[in-house]
């Protein structure tokens, strides 16, 4: 089969999902991409910039089967501007994040053009693909809210046809390498996300504090792709935490990245925004034991973990996830309780060589 994917924003988790699946995919791409620059204007010419792409190599003689983009892409303004065979396409859009629900330091900065923007792409597509029920479910709860602003013709009832076309596809993981016998010394703890306002540092720190003063030993790993607006908190923690520190800030090195991951004990989130979580997941494939708050995706995407999953849970608080700590430093040597494999079997759908062809059959499906 062959495939259009459109990609106005290829760059980070956009361009990996897009990489590690067409690598070894069984259909044929054609992958027209933009770098990822500027985001908004990204997502108000990109779909001008690429039809005109599209219809020079259709006017060449390329045909597709199916035509695959993103939620940076403007789709019904793309089918627009672009030749009848491609407006005729199947049409795929795969939601990473949305701008109805993407957090914003202040609600009222939010600019709602881009959130229409995402409805008119789900509207002109055949099936909507979203990274998590979690995020389909904020998505299509947030939709509403933003139609009722309208002064008339609310079309409220785009948002049920919406919801019979979209289905779940999860984000992918490479492949983790078996970890050997655990290097002798105190609780390694992985913090690993964005170095911004919606991952919540300041409740990581605040709990590392805690743990401390409750007697726990522990080295620390926070890793994660730092932006111009880095949060305080960090360059304070980095001072207060200095002794503990293994590890601090942006690993460009795949390799060491990883080797990050399979050295330590367990993998911490605080996040109050993650539409899926790749860096969780992929710490857990690894063999890190995950101390998460019991919201977002989270429950969702460990929900195949054998027996008790209550311990992998916090309240979101500082003050239990500190004691979650405290009792995991203390049986460091025994945190998945027999059974260290626990954690990989239940997130070994997420790798791509099995996640791969379930897109692929997916896409053909979609195809009709």
């Amino acid at each position: 089969m062959r495939i259009l994917a459109l990609e106005p924003y290829y760059g980070g988790s956009h361009r990996s999902f897009l990489d590690a699946w067409v690598d070894d995919s069984r259909h044929h791409w054609t992958l027209l991409t933009l770098p990822p620059y500027k985001w908004k204007w990204r997502m108000r010419h990109g779909a001008v910039t690429l039809a005109a792409e599209v219809a020079a190599r259709s006017a060449a003689g390329e045909t597709w089967d199916v035509l695959l983009c993103s939620d940076m892409l403007n789709l019904a303004e793309l089918k627009g501007l672009t030749p009848g065979a491609v407006h005729r396409l199947p049409a795929v859009v795969y939601f990473h994040e949305n701008q109805l629900t993407y957090p914003v330091r202040v609600e009222k900065e939010r600019d709602l053009h881009f959130g229409l923007t995402n409805l008119s792409t789900a509207l002109a597509a055949g099936e909507v693909w979203f990274n998590s029920a979690f995020h389909r479910d904020a998505f299509l709860e947030a939709l509403p809210r933003m139609l009722k602003r309208m002064p008339d013709h609310q079309p409220l009832a785009a948002v049920h046809g919406i919801r019979g076309r979209s289905r779940i596809q999860p984000q992918g993981i490479a492949p983790m390498a078996e970890r050997g016998p655990r290097r002798p010394g105190p609780l390694r703890i992985l913090w690993a996300a964005r170095w911004e306002f919606d991952k919540n540092p300041e409740t990581l720190f605040e709990a590392l504090e805690l743990a401390r003063r409750q007697g726990a030993d522990f080295r620390l790993s926070v890793l994660g792709e730092r932006f111009r607006r880095v949060p305080e908190i960090f360059a304070v923690a980095r001072e207060s935490f200095s002794g503990h520190i293994d590890r601090w800030g942006y690993l460009p090195s795949r390799g060491d990245y990883e080797e990050a991951l399979l050295d330590s004990d367990v993998v911490v989130s605080t996040a109050h925004h993650e539409f899926f979580g790749v860096g969780v997941v992929e710490a857990v494939a690894a063999g890190c034991f995950p101390l998460l708050p019991r919201r977002l995706a989270y429950p969702e995407i460990l929900a195949d973990v054998d027996g008790d999953r209550d311990e992998m849970f916090y309240d979101g608080s500082a003050k239990q996830l500190a004691t979650s700590l405290v009792e995991l430093a203390a049986r460091r040597d025994d945190l998945w309780r027999g059974d260290p494999s626990r954690g990989r079997r239940a997130v070994a759908r997420f790798a791509w060589p099995d996640l791969r062809p379930r897109l692929d059959d997916a896409l053909e499906s979609a195809a009709g």
